[in-house]
């Protein structure tokens, strides 16, 4: 886990290692190939190595009220940060920053997220947003974990009394309708044990606010977005943890933000 001082002074070992704003496009006109190009003439200074990727990928589609995910074929140029902390994803009508260890605070990632859609949005020209994910992914390490999940955690698979308390690896997955069922907050909870010899285990967290019809919000409404959807996050994130997880970390729940 990586080191931050945090309010008091205090080091907090905080469990983010990767945060993800995703923007998707209603397109205006036809994908312009030579559009990577000159987004990188934007921002090469600070992002100077760039790299063609193309893969498969899990991606999110609206279905009647909830969210369906689906195997979508994925071209995209990366831009990397030359400590290769961020990169920037561009592709027809996408952009996206990943955020990778060392996170430090929500107030040195918001200001990349929001020039990089500025200078997207000027040199694309879309139509609308089509839809905007904000992620968070969380590893939790507990040394010598017993298999009390409510010890450390207040979202999990219910085992019930009669089964062994010890468990191997589970995935969780939870859909939470917000603001009239076109918003959405995904919790996905995982465990698996990290096969290094230790008697760690190892947890992941993953928290997700997705705008799933997005084209009624303006351009210059995507600040207050990404912020109301940061604070939706932080708080499903300290109510999935006890106050023995916080622990781990170094911090005290109520002082200090487990999303900054």
């Amino acid at each position: 886990m990586e080191q931050y001082k945090g309010m008091e002074n205090k080091i907090i070992n905080y469990p983010i290692i990767e945060a993800l704003c995703e923007f998707k496009f209603t397109p205006a006109q036809s994908w312009d190939i030579t559009i990577p190009g000159i987004f990188y003439e934007r921002i090469k200074s600070e992002f100077p190595t760039k790299e063609q990727q193309v893969s498969f990928g899990v991606g999110f589609s609206p279905q009647k009220g909830t969210i369906e995910q689906k195997v979508e074929l994925q071209q995209r140029i990366r831009f990397w940060r030359k400590d290769k902390s961020i990169v920037i994803q561009v592709g027809p009508n996408l952009l996206a920053m990943n955020h990778l260890k060392p996170y430090r605070t929500w107030e040195a990632f918001k200001p990349i997220i929001l020039n990089n859609l500025k200078a997207y949005i000027e040199i694309v020209k879309p139509k609308s947003f089509n839809r905007i994910v904000l992620r968070y992914i969380n590893q939790i390490v507990i040394d010598n974990y017993k298999g009390e999940l409510s010890d450390y955690f207040n979202f999990y698979p219910l085992i019930p009394r009669e089964l062994p308390r010890a468990h191997g690896p589970f995935n969780v997955r939870v859909e939470f309708p917000t603001e009239n069922r076109n918003e959405l907050l995904l919790l996905n909870f995982a465990c698996s044990s990290i096969s290094n010899g230790s008697s760690a285990t190892d947890f992941r967290l993953e928290l997700n606010y997705i705008l799933k019809n997005a084209e009624a919000l303006l351009f210059d409404q995507a600040d207050d977005w990404i912020e109301k959807a940061k604070r939706a996050l932080n708080d499903a994130f300290k109510a999935c943890i006890t106050e023995k997880c916080w622990r781990i970390f170094g911090g005290d729940k109520y002082g200090i933000h487990g999303i900054q």
